[in-house]
Parts: C-alpha cells; sequence; structure tokens
C-alpha cells in the first residue's frame, strides 16, 4: 500500500509540474513523442473503481497518459509472460495499476 501512495503522490507531482512546463496550448499543439514506449491501449475509466486513491491515479493516468507511457515501470511486468507491459501506461490500461 506504501508503494501505491508513493505512486499516486509522483503521479500528481509529475501532474502539477507537465502543467507548469507545458501550457495548455502546448499540450494541445504537439508533445514530444521521442520517448514513448508504444502504448496505445486507453487508460481504464477511473469510476470503474471504489477506493478514492486508486480512482484519482487512474484519473492522472489518462490525464497524462505521454508521461506514463515514458516510464518504466518496475514491477517488471514488461518482463513478465503474462502482462506483457510496454510501460507504466500499460498498468493503467488494465487493472494491474489497482492490484
Amino acid at each position: 500500500m506504501k508503494i501505491f501512495l508513493s505512486l499516486i503522490l509522483v503521479l500528481v507531482m509529475l501532474n502539477v509540474s507537465v502543467n507548469f512546463a507545458f501550457p495548455q496550448e502546448m499540450q494541445k499543439k504537439g508533445i514530444d513523442q521521442s520517448l514513448r514506449m508504444g502504448e496505445t491501449r486507453e487508460t481504464l475509466d477511473p469510476s470503474l473503481f471504489r477506493d478514492p486513491m486508486i480512482r484519482e491515479a487512474y484519473r492522472v493516468a489518462k490525464e497524462i497518459p505521454w508521461v506514463l507511457d515514458s516510464i518504466y515501470c518496475y514491477c517488471y511486468c514488461k518482463e513478465s509472460p503474462v502482462f506483457r507491459h510496454k510501460s507504466l501506461l500499460s498498468c493503467y490500461a488494465d487493472d494491474h495499476a489497482a492490484q
């Protein structure tokens, strides 16, 4: 649970820093895609989750997918033959981040 709470804190901090670093106009016009690891699936709808912290994490993931797609997931789900995730964003395209 501590790891999950830390992840939420990091996501919120990333959300704040991205909003300051990139004005809304720049976000709409184009974002540097060079660091993306290729996750193309949509994140799950935050309303699918009852826990408010999990819901908030999925909301942030939906808001800044390009940031999460450029971050390696350290739970090794990329190496797992079961998950085959491409990046941290992949954990939010299914319910893996909520587990």
